[in-house]
């Protein structure tokens, strides 16, 4: 599975003009099912996410996970992370998971960071969503569960 991960101060989804999930501090958390991905890859990877240590201790350093700022994640599905963009100039999908997996692992991600005791909000799978969001610093960071043993 693949995600991309934004410190932010507060961020929010909206579909069909209404609002499905907000948070304030924590993690936008955009991912993505590759084909192959199974539970333990959205569990793995929840569990990167929440020991992700992108947060600002006392010295100003990142030292602090979100679990440890007391933070929320809101987590968007988002297949275009998977976009191969090797040739020509329209990026082909085909290495994501199919939607009923997609959707499936998305659901055991979110609720993987829940078992791990974070609030999260979520977007809703497979629609049109506008996110907003104030990134904090900024910091994004990518992960991809195929890039660790």
């Amino acid at each position: 599975m693949r995600a991309l991960v934004q410190r932010v101060l507060d961020a929010s989804v909206t579909v069909e003009g209404q609002i499905t999930g907000r948070i304030g501090t924590g993690l936008l958390v955009l991912v993505c099912a590759m084909q192959g991905d199974d539970d333990a890859a959205a569990d793995k990877l929840a569990a990167r996410v929440a020991k992700l240590r992108i947060f600002r201790d006392d010295q100003d350093r990142m030292n602090r996970s979100v679990q440890d700022i007391g933070g929320a994640c809101l987590v968007v599905s988002q297949f275009t992370l998977a976009a191969d963009t090797r040739t020509g100039n329209r990026p082909g999908f085909s290495s994501a998971a199919a939607p009923a997996d997609g959707e499936r692992l998305y659901e055991r991600f979110a609720q993987a960071l829940r078992d791990l005791g974070l609030p999260v909000e979520t977007g809703r799978f497979g629609t049109d969503m506008k996110v907003a969001l104030t990134n904090d610093g900024p910091v994004t960071i990518w992960l991809d569960t195929a890039d660790r043993a």
